[in-house]
């Protein structure tokens, strides 16, 4: 639950919106940080679409999922035991390992511009 305060012309109106999170974005994340031996998670902004939760296992796996907010993707990691990093910092990044299923649509992206 989100309570949402706005101020207009000096009145002052509170909103609560039902911003639930969904059990299956939690289990997941729980499921991804089971199966590569914990996991760390950045969250990033993409509009209307909501959130992307970016994630990183200790094996250097990754992954993501999609939240309807910010507010939700915080708090399904929270709720997952996954520590949520500000800021993509030099040494989660390091640890990232890509695929070669990644590596190869990269390349035909590259070659089809």
């Amino acid at each position: 639950m989100v309570t949402v305060a706005f101020m207009a012309d000096g009145s002052h109106t509170t909103m609560t919106l039902d911003q639930s999170v969904p059990g299956s974005l939690i289990a997941g994340i729980k499921s991804f940080a089971g199966d590569h031996g914990g996991a760390k998670a950045v969250i990033e902004y993409v509009g209307r679409r909501g959130a992307r939760i970016v994630l990183v296992g200790e094996d250097g796996a990754w992954a993501d999922q999609f939240a309807d907010t910010t507010e939700i993707a915080r708090q399904a990691c929270e709720e997952a035991g996954v520590a949520v990093e500000n800021t993509w910092l030099r040494e989660l990044a390091e640890q990232m390992r890509p695929s070669n299923n990644l590596w190869r649509s990269m390349g035909r992206r590259s070659l089809s511009r």
